[in-house]
């Protein structure tokens, strides 16, 4: 091949955008779980199942939730596990399927924001485990919860704040699944957020997790829906 300048300027600039590419694709882990993954998730598994149950699947804001005595409902199963992701759900997903619940209700997602998991991957994810559900456990009804707000005023928990327009985008996203997927999206987000767009202060605590009034709204948006009936 004859060498030129054109050729000498493409090679450069490959040069130069190699290295940028691949540091982009590999800044989040797929693979990353909390501590306390494995002993909840084997606890999970230890538990008996029932086609009755409502299950509760998402993160730490879903496991911090006493849904049984929220909702005055036996048959609620917490599967929330602090710092989980979309990726970690997919991992324990087939214990949910095998029980073969009644009904699922989903929130899961900030923590992939944290760790700048793209928006496009988490999307991708949300359907990945939407199809599973209806492949392993047809007859479960299933339940999508939109990302809520975050509200960075408390100076904790920075990863996961100041992510409204990845928020956003994937909950308006969101929305539009059940055209195609047969699911059922409940719009949280709209009940959380103040005059700002951020979670109201006293739903709660640190700008991410919820206090008793926040689970208190989270139980009317239910309720106001009919979604336990």
């Amino acid at each position: 091949m004859k060498w030129n300048n054109k050729n000498t300027i493409g090679w450069i600039i490959f040069l130069l955008l190699s290295p940028l590419s691949l540091f982009a694709q590999t800044t989040w882990d797929s693979l990353a779980r909390p501590a306390i993954y494995g002993v909840r998730v084997g606890q999970f598994r230890s538990f008996e199942h029932s086609k009755k149950d409502i299950v509760f699947l998402g993160n730490s804001i879903t496991f911090w939730g006493d849904w049984s005595e929220l909702l005055g409902m036996k048959h609620i199963k917490n599967r929330g596990i602090p710092g989980d992701n979309t990726f970690g759900v997919l991992e324990r997903l087939d214990e949910v399927i095998n029980g073969k619940p009644a009904k699922i209700f989903i929130l899961i997602g900030i923590n992939d924001l944290a760790a700048s998991i793209p928006d496009s991957i988490i999307l991708q994810n949300y359907k990945r485990i939407i199809h599973r559900i209806q492949s392993g456990s047809p007859s479960s009804k299933i339940y999508f919860q939109t990302i809520l707000p975050t509200n960075d005023s408390f100076n904790t928990m920075k990863n996961h704040c100041n992510k409204e327009t990845n928020i956003h985008y994937i909950n308006e996203a969101l929305k539009e699944m059940p055209e195609k997927e047969e699911i059922v999206v409940i719009d949280l987000f709209s009940n959380f957020t103040d005059e700002y767009g951020k979670l109201k202060k006293e739903y709660t605590w640190d700008g991410v997790h919820l206090t008793i009034a926040g689970y208190t709204q989270w139980v009317n948006v239910l309720k106001s829906g009919k979604y336990l009936k």
